[in-house]
């Protein structure tokens, strides 16, 4: 059975991260527990943005990002809006990511023609072909 309300520690052990990070992510506007005097109450639904906003982070999505995408589908009733909006995100995350693995692939290409050169001074060395 699900459990329908957490207290902060609880969340945070059903999700493997600190009170801190739930704190940190409600003062970015990301979540709005209830409160009963100083005490945070979470719900399913804090539960369920909790999870996306670690799925987002995972995929390299900004806070900003994730929470565009909050207030999408808080204000539209259609998810039109917030799908159009995910798919542009995801095809500029996707263009950037492309863009890393190339950059990481000539460092790599780099690094190799480096090792190359260094291995065959080196050998050079060894033989006494250098001075």
């Amino acid at each position: 059975m699900t459990k329908s309300t957490y207290s902060i520690g609880e969340l945070a052990k059903v999700l493997e991260i600190t009170p801190r990070s739930i704190r940190f992510y409600e003062e970015q506007c990301l979540l709005s527990p209830e409160r009963n005097g100083q005490n945070r109450i979470y719900h399913n639904k804090d539960k369920v943005r909790l999870m996306l906003i670690l799925r987002g982070k995972r995929l390299g999505f900004s806070l900003a990002e994730t929470k565009t995408l909050f207030e999408l589908y808080d204000s539209h009733q259609n998810s039109e809006a917030q799908l159009e909006t995910m798919l542009r995100m995801t095809e500029d995350k996707r263009l950037h990511m492309h863009q890393q693995l190339e950059d990481i692939q000539m460092l790599m290409k780099e690094l190799d023609e480096v090792e190359t050169r260094c291995k065959e001074e080196l050998s050079d060395l060894k033989r006494g072909k250098i001075a």
